[in-house]
């Protein structure tokens, strides 16, 4: 299987694991991955956040880690990728007030290319308009989002994920090797273990 060329749309205060161990674990079995930022180039830094869960109604939130982005925002044609991936944090949160990034996940879903969304990252779906009569997971302070875009809420395990067609989401970090193993089947990834 040859490797796929995946766009990754971050922004500032995206939470650190669902930005990280994707970017790097896409890579690791052979996927190129671009991550890109509006109004940002390859070389430029976005400040991530941590978010764990320690007992309160809701995530805390703790600074994390400065990440590289590795092309530039201005410079991407989104038809050139093979799939994409959307981080949670609070970086949806702002990322779905840009056009152009609007303008690229419909890119994606319309042309039926995988898309794999975590955590907040269902704010830009639903911004997008993209996930009307199809199951979404996410952090689940997002299900009414995803019911007013038209979409129906999975509500499933913070370490579970859920695929509708080329669609790949699930609720949190926790999640990764169910969001990650359900979104490398959709991008027909084979990874076999030696006898």
């Amino acid at each position: 299987m040859a490797g796929k060329k995946i766009l990754m749309i971050v922004g500032d205060f995206g939470e650190d694991y669902e930005i990280m161990v994707p970017f790097q674990a896409l890579q690791m079995v052979g996927h190129v991955v671009h991550a890109v930022c509006p109004d940002k180039a390859s070389g430029d830094n976005i400040a991530t956040a941590i978010h764990d869960f320690e007992g309160q109604q809701t995530y805390s939130e703790k600074r994390g880690h400065n990440f590289a982005l590795n092309a530039s925002f201005a410079e991407v044609n989104e038809r050139d990728y093979d799939a994409l991936v959307i981080p949670g944090g609070r970086a949806p949160e702002y990322l779905r007030l840009n056009s152009r990034v609007l303008e690229m996940i419909r890119h994606f879903a319309q042309a039926g290319k995988p898309i794999a969304a975590i955590c907040h990252g269902a704010q830009l779906l639903a911004a997008a308009e993209v996930i009307k009569g199809k199951q979404v997971s996410a952090y689940p302070a997002c299900a009414p989002e995803v019911g007013l875009a038209g979409g129906h809420y999975a509500d499933i395990a913070m370490d579970g994920a859920v695929t509708d067609g080329n669609l790949v989401t699930a609720p949190a970090w926790p999640a990764h090797p169910a969001w990650l193993g359900q979104f490398l089947a959709v991008l027909g990834t084979e990874i076999a273990q030696a006898a």
